[in-house]
């Protein structure tokens, strides 16, 4: 991996752990769930608009036969994804948010074997029901039993799910697309659905806290739109199984940004199901996926 290119997509990883503490810090100074989505939101389509504008980016319009499979994907790997997420962090830490996030290629490895036909190994079975048993042990973290569940952890996981869909039917569009110009289709379509938390907005905004509106702020502007460039151009430069191995340590920015800014700490039983999950994504990952008898 180029040196500048891990630079890059370590500056994007930071800053996409990050952006589960400044939620919470925006929804615990004053911001409802549904107002801090659509202001990030906004703040993001206001920058792409920029953007896709600028006389030395060759910003193409998405083709007529692409149009409806980009808006069901925004809708489900933007609009369902940051609703779960956000409304599930009213219940749950950031870190416990973080490290179900971290999760998701678990689901992704499902969705490859029951969609596209993968294969798997003996070893990627056994570390996807490790997987498995890590999330079970993050969620009975945030309660007292297996049935007192915190209802904030269902919400992340199908936000989990979301962003799993998302990313194995994004790939075909990947190569018709810079992933600049499809970042900014999927944050502009993504956006529409969240108009519906506009009445009380402006209200929102101005009953805030002064922290919670430089950190929404921060998450329309940081994770939301430039870490999605940078982690585009990091793409462009290394190979993406090199930079996506990057992610599995944002699990931890996000536990150790909630420690360090919120005090917040996810119970003991939920970082070791974080670990075990992570671990369990490694398996499938590095060792999983069964061979071709000709390779």
């Amino acid at each position: 991996m180029k040196m500048k290119a891990f630079i890059l997509a370590a500056f994007t990883v930071f800053i996409w752990g990050s952006s589960f503490a400044s939620i919470s810090a925006s929804l615990h100074g004053g911001y409802s769930a549904g107002h801090l989505i659509l202001f990030r939101f906004i703040i993001a389509s206001f920058l792409f608009g920029i953007i896709a504008f600028w006389p030395r980016i060759n910003f193409q319009l998405p083709k007529k036969e692409d149009i409806f499979k980009i808006f069901l994907l925004s809708w489900i790997g933007i609009s369902v994804y940051h609703i779960c997420v956000t409304f599930g962090q009213l219940t749950i830490t950031a870190g416990t948010a973080g490290m179900l996030i971290g999760s998701a290629p678990i689901f992704t490895t499902v969705i490859a074997v029951l969609v596209l036909k993968e294969r798997l190994g003996k070893i990627g079975w056994f570390g996807l029901g490790f997987g498995f048993v890590g999330i079970l042990l993050i969620g009975i973290g945030t309660g007292d039993s297996l049935f007192n569940i915190s209802p904030g952890v269902f919400l992340v996981i199908i936000a989990a799910i979301a962003t799993s869909i998302f990313f194995v039917y994004q790939k075909p569009l990947l190569l018709k697309y810079n992933p600049i110009e499809l970042t900014a289709y999927f944050t502009w379509a993504g956006t529409i659905p969240f108009l519906v938390f506009a009445p009380g907005l402006l209200e929102d905004i101005g009953h805030a806290t002064l922290e919670a509106n430089l950190s929404a702020i921060y998450i329309g502007v940081f994770p939301t739109a430039i870490a999605y460039l940078t982690w585009a151009i990091a793409l462009s430069m290394s190979k993406a199984s090199s930079i996506s191995s990057l992610l599995y340590a944002e699990p931890v920015i996000a536990i150790v940004v909630a420690w360090l800014w919120l005090g917040e700490l996810p119970a003991i039983l939920s970082i070791a199901g974080g670990f075990i999950a992570i671990l369990g994504v490694l398996i499938v990952h590095l060792y999983g996926r069964r061979r071709s008898s000709h390779s």
